[in-house]
């Protein structure tokens, strides 16, 4: 096959095209920088400097048989005015003009896996599946919007994916290494109480779900891609500290999250609870399905 990939220099990014490269996929890379991700990757890139203004390029989009769209601002900045706008922006704006790239494109590709975030969902530890109905603030609101840009490539006659992910966990970026400081300094500990859901994923998982939801004909809207193994923060912490053997007895009080990371904060004291079994249906076999052996593999 011959995939499009934006955001392709991220974690999730990088590991994507890995992925497809080792399978013989020929990869084109679409960046605001294309001679850097060129040198990052080693694949074919084309310039998309501002995603937010411009159409994608089309002739970088013609003769690709799939998109996998991952690029946009980091949620996990802070939600002040300007953040908020470059989040918005980035994800709602940036699909859009990646359609209407796709729109120009001729040949036009027939897929498009578009990520997408379990932020969508009402916060709390009630199950959801795909069809629950969405939660409400900030977050939720980007989620909707980036997610009805995307689906109006079903209008060209494509097939869209959106793929709602949870926690992605990478020693190389993200979350996971984030936290990973206080946890070796033994200052780690449950968040806000801890009881809140976590739904999490091994990158290795993330970047094979969204190569096999390009791939499954079967799979169209949204699918959520967490791991089928359920935690709290509170048992996550447990399972980081037994596998980086650091204790995990100094719990964060919500208030502390709040002055640090301000609204953002939310993401980290609340969390929802997705349900993966319509990946799984699918067909999709989970590499690292229990959190004990990803974070294993990612801190090894």
């Amino acid at each position: 096959m011959r995939v499009a990939v934006t955001g392709a220099t991220g974690t999730i990014g990088r590991e994507v095209v890995r992925r497809l490269r080792e399978r013989g996929d020929e990869v084109v890379v679409l960046s605001r920088d294309s001679a850097a991700a060129r040198a990052k990757l080693g694949v074919d890139a084309f310039d998309w400097p501002r995603p937010e203004a411009d159409p994608a390029p089309a002739d970088a989009l013609a003769g690709c048989d799939g998109v996998i769209h991952l690029a946009g601002s980091p949620i996990d900045q802070r939600w002040n005015d300007d953040g908020k706008r470059r989040i918005r922006e980035s994800r709602e704006l940036g699909t859009r003009h990646l359609v209407e790239g796709l729109r120009q494109a001729d040949p036009r590709p027939k897929v498009l896996v578009s990520q997408s975030a379990e932020g969508y969902y009402p916060r709390g530890s009630e199950r959801v599946r795909e069809d629950s109905p969405p939660g409400t603030g900030f977050l939720s609101g980007v989620v909707q919007a980036w997610e009805a840009e995307a689906l109006k490539a079903e209008e060209l006659g494509m097939r869209v994916v959106l793929a709602r992910s949870g926690v992605v966990l990478s020693r190389e970026g993200g979350a996971l290494a984030k936290m990973l400081t206080p946890f070796k300094l033994g200052v780690g500990g449950p968040v806000a109480g801890g009881e809140q859901p976590f739904p999490w994923i091994d990158v290795s998982d993330e970047a094979a779900a969204l190569i096999f939801l390009l791939d499954t004909e079967a799979a169209r809207g949204p699918v959520n891609v967490v791991a089928p193994e359920q935690h709290t923060n509170k048992t996550f912490t447990k399972v980081l500290g037994s596998v980086i053997k650091r204790p995990t007895v100094f719990p964060v009080p919500s208030l502390a999250i709040k002055m640090l990371f301000g609204e953002m904060g939310s993401t980290v004291t609340e969390g929802s609870n997705p349900d993966p079994s319509k990946l799984e249906q699918l067909g999709y076999t989970f590499n690292r399905p229990r959190l004990k052996d990803a974070l294993r593999n990612q801190l090894a």
